[in-house]
């Protein structure tokens, strides 16, 4: 059976993780497309009411419902409550994560495992959920994993576990959704370093604040690249040329990529700069929401050619064939150039300088003075002077 997707404007999308960062950054430009309605999901109830306030206007309108993504119980609340409210729901996006820093032998086990809880079962929960509902009705299923699917971040060697596993379910979910031929579309986002209060809502074991490794990109970007898939059937897409060197590096060059991580991990993703302290450590509670970034100075990468590129494949092709073309006329000698050139025989002059011309009236040139002759006897006598 075909996929099928409708248009932003008819839908109706769930989104956990809602409260901040990528989330809230999504839910603005659903609600900026007109989207008939919206289901936020995020453990802050007093934020995230504010938010469903805020996104409620025009053809929108926003609910919100305070859940914790680890409890299969909660999220099937939150189903229910999209079908009573809206009759149902069309694309669901499972955001919500939490995040640890610190070296593995001095984390506690139990952090350890409620990180997996929130971003591993939290997507497994929203997507088996999701995936009930959409068998008949047909829809999106958006899992929000992290270019760290494929490839590990030393001193977040956890967080980089739980998205290799959500790409790992995510691919397995398509296979058996396809095979069942279920009208269920499957979307992998993997965003590079977005700027969001993630590294706030932290739990930190490092001596310093955390940061947001360079080069940083706007949520909104990532957003773009969430409402692209609840309309377009894509596999994956990947937000970010900077994390996209990383994960390629890693397939061609692991040892290399080993020894860039030892040398410069702790630097990047440690700083200075003071923090919101009420945002630190949600990972078993919710904390201060309601922004989409981080309070980190510099401004993040509004733009994405890579992302561009994914999302316009074949204009992107028609571009660099342009300009492939362009360079070819300019460094490519033309086809012809290999062929000799044809001689162009020039017309003997009609005065040389070593021959003189007879006064006698006849056309035949007779050389200078002092030259010997060299005729043969067949030429006959020669032309007497007068």
């Amino acid at each position: 059976m075909a996929v099928r997707q409708k248009p932003i404007e008819e839908q109706v999308v769930v989104i956990t993780g809602a409260s901040s960062g990528i989330g809230l950054a999504t839910a603005h430009q659903f609600a900026e497309r007109g989207a008939r309605g919206l289901v936020l999901v995020a453990r802050n109830e007093e934020a995230l009411s504010k938010i469903a306030d805020e996104l409620s206007h025009g053809r929108t309108r926003a609910v919100a419902v305070a859940a914790d993504v680890s409890k299969r119980e909660d999220l099937e609340r939150v189903a229910r409550m999209a079908i009573d409210t809206f009759g149902g729901f069309d694309t669901w996006v499972n955001d919500a994560a939490v995040a640890l820093y610190g070296n593995l032998n001095e984390i506690p086990m139990e952090d350890q495992r409620q990180l997996f809880d929130v971003n591993y079962w939290g997507v497994v929960n929203g997507s088996m959920i999701a995936a009930d509902h959409m068998r008949r009705r047909g829809g999106t299923i958006i899992n929000v994993g992290s270019v760290l699917s494929e490839r590990a971040m030393i001193l977040q060697t956890q967080y980089s576990a739980s998205k290799h596993a959500v790409k790992a379910f995510t691919d397995g979910l398509r296979m058996e959704l396809e095979n069942q031929a279920a009208p269920v579309a499957i979307t992998l986002i993997k965003p590079s370093s977005i700027d969001t209060p993630y590294v706030e809502h932290a739990r930190n074991y490092l001596d310093h604040n955390n940061a947001v490794p360079p080069p940083s990109y706007d949520p909104h970007l990532v957003g773009k690249a969430i409402m692209f898939a609840a309309e377009h059937q894509r596999r994956e897409i990947t937000v970010g040329f900077g994390g996209w060197v990383i994960g390629a590096m890693g397939k061609v060059a692991p040892r290399l990529m080993d020894k860039a991580m030892e040398w410069t991990g702790y630097g990047s993703q440690t700083t200075d700069q003071p923090e919101r302290s009420g945002m630190r450590d949600n990972l078993y509670q919710a904390r201060e929401d309601g922004d989409m970034y981080s309070s980190l100075p510099g401004e993040p990468r509004k733009t994405s050619l890579l992302l561009e590129a994914q999302l316009h494949p074949f204009v992107t092709a028609a571009v660099l064939a342009g300009v492939a073309a362009g360079i070819a006329a300019l460094f490519i000698p033309s086809m012809g150039s290999g062929q000799r050139r044809p001689q162009v025989k020039r017309p003997t002059p009609r005065y040389q300088p070593t021959m003189r011309r007879t006064g006698n009236g006849h056309d035949k040139r007779t050389l200078g003075p002092g030259h010997m002759s060299q005729r043969g006897p067949y030429e006959g006598r020669p032309q007497p002077r007068h």
